[in-house]
């Protein structure tokens, strides 16, 4: 079973955000690093992009598959983690630690819309 963290939204796309203030700390679930198998490459935006929620904002590559990144909220990069272009299989070791992107939120009530833990659970098992 996949590890779900208490706390963070989720989206549909397997994405988590964490709520900082006016930020949004995104990464991929658990699950969805499972799914990938061994990230080997993260091709990611670079500050000040700004997306819309449901916005491919970038991809991951594995071994097995390359994913888009969708964007649970809009708004605009304010930081990228720089460990992953070098150490993409951070993502696999622990994907909560290891986010991906901060956004500055132009509309946090988007949160409301993902899913909290429990129902990302059911949704994820399903």
């Amino acid at each position: 079973m996949s590890k779900v963290v208490e706390g963070l939204r989720y989206s549909e796309d397997h994405e988590w955000v964490k709520v900082e203030g006016g930020t949004a700390v995104i990464g991929i679930s658990d699950f969805a690093q499972k799914e990938l198998g061994d990230i080997t490459y993260a091709d990611l935006p670079e500050v000040d992009d700004e997306f819309a929620a449901g916005e491919e904002f970038g991809a991951l590559e594995s071994v097995k598959a390359s994913s888009e990144l969708l964007t649970p909220v809009s708004g605009k990069v304010v930081e990228v983690n720089p460990d992953l272009e070098d150490a993409p299989e951070k993502i696999n070791e622990d994907a909560y630690e290891a986010w991906i992107i901060k956004i500055e939120m132009t509309d946090p009530s988007e949160v409301e819309a993902l899913m909290d833990a429990a129902a990302y659970q059911a949704f994820s098992e399903k």
